[in-house]
């Protein structure tokens, strides 16, 4: 069903799915499995909480419906995926992290341990305390010395 989508922006800036027969509904993207298979399984909500439309992979939808999903997506998400663990300010909580991630370096405040989640192995969630949730795909994949700052958190 992915390649009959068909998306715009309304006047508005919201996102529209328009329907086979021209119907028009106001739309979230919501991912189902938003660490594991963020590319695939995309929901596409009404306002009334339906879903609409589903998407099953994003890289089968056509490129303008493809740029304008991964738009709304990004600007409802902001998971920072952390890349280097430079240093830890103290192996009590809280502490202050220095990182790398993705979209720069960064600090961030660990509240306490139970703040690092353990999602589908070896990814990891950090919830720090702005509320911003940090990404690590692959803990085995650190460096080593970010993986022993990790290690005694864990």
């Amino acid at each position: 069903m992915s390649h009959a989508i068909t998306l715009e922006r309304n006047a508005f800036g919201q996102l529209v799915f328009v329907a086979a027969d021209g119907t028009r509904h106001l739309v979230n993207p919501v991912r189902s499995f938003p660490i594991a298979a963020p590319t695939e399984g995309i929901g596409l909500v009404n306002t009334d909480g339906e879903e609409v439309a589903w998407v099953e992979r994003i890289a089968d939808l056509p490129p303008a419906a493809r740029e304008l999903l991964e738009a709304e997506l990004a600007t409802r998400e902001f998971m920072p995926v952390i890349q280097r663990i430079h240093s830890v300010s103290s192996f009590a909580t809280p502490s202050t992290w220095e990182v790398d991630t993705d979209r720069g370096p960064t600090s961030l405040v660990l509240k306490g341990e139970e703040d690092i989640r353990r999602l589908v192995r070896p990814a990891l969630l950090i919830a720090d305390s702005r509320g911003i949730h940090f990404l690590i795909r692959d803990r085995y994949a650190l460096d080593a010395h970010s993986k022993k700052m990790l290690d005694r958190f864990l």
